[in-house]
């Protein structure tokens, strides 16, 4: 029939045998189609072979659209005309015929599976491959993958833009580029842009992605070009190789005297790169190398091109690794140099031998340093002993930098006596270093007869009212200092009081930062007092972070009214507790300044 399928088994068994293994079969298939297969899937039946006689009869089994067997038989033959036993029949039936029937049902169960679980892979046409491959087009940012839909229109305005870009490289002397990440392939366009130029002299390519590669493209540029002063390529990752093909360009340009590589990606071996390039070039007035890779190898390096290089001034060497060894290599290259007059430090981890070493050097340096940047070097009393030192013997020293160090009340004690013989010094910063009023104190009494500090920086330090008064009662008659920055000293609305008692007499103070002091109102309203009096001097006072409110801002706003003659150009007051009424009594008050007197007061909320 059209409805059933048959398959044939020939057996050499007996007829108990067949029926047994028919029933089981039949059970087997009933589970295994029914929580497996529908009913129109073909089941494949087992078959097992055995050794067939020429005597024993072929038995055929039917079966209908259901999947069930027929029970019919062809064949009905004796069992007596079998040549085994039954018993003998009936052992190998029940050993060997479930045995190869369940290796055939699992291969079936398995191929079921694999059919259902494996993945079907992605069916692409040609004309798919070659539609995504024209999709991928060039764009401002370097290595950015665009849609085919958009990126005509994306690859039209990176063109224009950078057609804009390179119009401005020809018609400015200063042109700023950095954040535009047109990345390798913008700067090859642009570069064409450098040759031969006789307008740009300054040019910010940093922040744009280029890296060691695109560095090439200034291969055959710059030595071309003689106008160009300022290259800065600060932000890019172009590592040691880019710094190498970069040092092999420049070592035949005779124009650029300040090179920016900030945050490069340089280390060691690109620092060597470019102690080579200082022995031979003689035009790079400053070099920019913070924030780097650079070692004691590359302090090595550097220091070692020093006494072969006299035309260097400014080395910046902030935020590397350079240590107390680096330190110690770099002081012996710095003795043979005459033209070094800045050098900067911060943050290099040298430590109180490192910069004992430091100051032996510089203290034989023959020629004329003037600023000094040694922040955040983990120097403490005893280092700040060997700073004092240099400082009693350096007459060229304008700027030293000591922020957020350790060295305490007694290193700012050793400082303080040397600042008493130096006449040098015009800018300090001694913020963030453990300082009290003790220490201050001893600062004080060094300004005293000092007029050439003009910056004093001593904030982030514990320096407590006290410190206040002690800096105060000195500065009221006393030094000359224009801008003083006690930020986050703990000074409260008592020290706030000693300020504004200085203030009524002090006529050289025109910056004063007191943020994060605790002020709040009553402290505010002691300030306010002294800007009602004539203060020629004052004219930028920092009040943020003090937890004002309304009444100290009302205090502020009478004040301003008050003075006819007052010169206070900017007052911050962010990141107070002053809602819209006390906002609104500083801008009446600004308003009124303006009307009666056509002076700008700046109030920042």
């Amino acid at each position: 029939m059209a409805s059933s399928s048959t398959s044939s088994l020939n057996l050499h068994s007996l007829p108990k045998a067949s029926s047994g293994f028919g029933q089981w079969r039949s059970g087997l298939r009933s589970e295994f189609l029914g929580s497996s297969v529908s009913r129109n899937r073909l089941f494949v039946s087992p078959v097992v072979f055995l050794h067939r006689s020429p005597r024993l009869p072929a038995i055929k089994a039917s079966y209908n659209s259901e999947g069930g067997p027929k029970r019919s038989r062809v064949y009905k033959e004796s069992q007596a005309a079998s040549g085994f036993p039954n018993a003998k029949v009936q052992q190998i039936a029940s050993s060997v015929l479930p045995l190869g029937s369940f290796a055939v049902v699992t291969f079936v169960l398995w191929k079921v599976v694999e059919k259902f679980m494996s993945p079907k892979s992605p069916k692409t046409s040609a004309g798919e491959n070659k539609s995504s491959a024209q999709g991928v087009k060039w764009s401002i940012g370097a290595g950015t993958n665009l849609l085919q839909g958009f990126a005509a229109k994306v690859d039209r305005e990176a063109k224009q833009r950078l057609n804009e870009f390179a119009k401005e490289l020809r018609s400015f002397r200063s042109v700023d580029m950095s954040g535009c990440n047109f990345g390798d392939e913008g700067l090859f366009f642009l570069a064409e842009s450098l040759g031969y130029n006789q307008t740009v002299e300054e040019v910010s390519f940093s922040a744009n992605g280029i890296t060691a590669a695109g560095v090439k493209a200034f291969d055959g540029v710059l030595q071309s070009n003689i106008m160009l002063k300022v290259l800065n390529l600060s932000g890019n990752p172009i590592g040691d190789e880019g710094a190498k093909t970069l040092c092999a360009t420049l070592m035949e340009n005779s124009s650029i005297e300040i090179l920016q590589l900030n945050s490069t990606d340089i280390g060691d071996e690109g620092a060597k790169e470019i102690a080579e390039l200082l022995k031979r070039n003689s035009t790079l007035r400053i070099i920019e190398l913070n924030n780097n890779m650079i070692d004691y190898s590359g302090f090595t390096s550097l220091a070692g091109a020093l006494p072969e290089n006299n035309t260097i001034r400014n080395l910046h060497l902030n935020g590397n690794y350079g240590g107390a060894l680096g330190a110690n290599a770099l002081a012996k290259g710095i003795e043979g140099n005459k033209s070094l007059r800045e050098l900067h430090l911060h943050g290099n981890s040298i430590g109180d031998e490192g910069i004992r070493a430091l100051m032996a050097g510089l203290s034989s340096h023959k020629g004329k340093l003037a600023l000094l940047d040694l922040g955040n070097n983990s120097i403490t009393a005893k280092g700040a002993f060997y700073v004092a030192e240099y400082i009693k013997r350096s007459k060229s020293l304008v700027w030293l930098n000591m922020y957020m160090n350790d060295i305490g009340d007694e290193g700012a004690e050793k400082i303080a006596d040397a600042l008493k013989q130096n006449r040098s010094i015009v800018t300090i910063d001694l913020g963030g270093n453990n300082i009290h009023a003790e220490g201050v104190n001893a600062i004080a009494q060094a300004l005293k007869d000092n007029a050439i500090i003009t910056t004093l920086e001593v904030g982030y330090n514990p320096i407590g009212p006290d410190g206040a008064k002690a800096l105060s009662e000195i500065l009221k008659f006393h030094g000359n200092v224009k801008t003083l920055k006690l930020g986050w000293c703990q000074i409260a609305a008592k020290g706030a009081e000693h300020v504004a008692d200085m203030l009524r007499y002090n006529n050289t103070i025109s910056v004063l930062d007191l943020r994060a002091n605790g002020l709040r109102d009553e402290g505010a309203s002691c300030l306010a007092r002294s800007l009602k009096v004539v203060n020629e001097a004052l004219t930028s006072m920092d009040l943020g972070f003090n937890e004002i409110r309304d009444d100290g801002a009302f205090a502020i706003a009478q004040a301003l009214k008050a003075n006819e003659d007052v010169t206070v150009t900017s007052i911050n007051l962010g990141n107070n507790f002053i809602t819209k009424f006390g906002q609104s009594a500083l801008t009446d008050a600004r308003d009124h300044v303006l009307e009666m007197t056509e002076k700008e007061v700046e109030i920042f909320f």
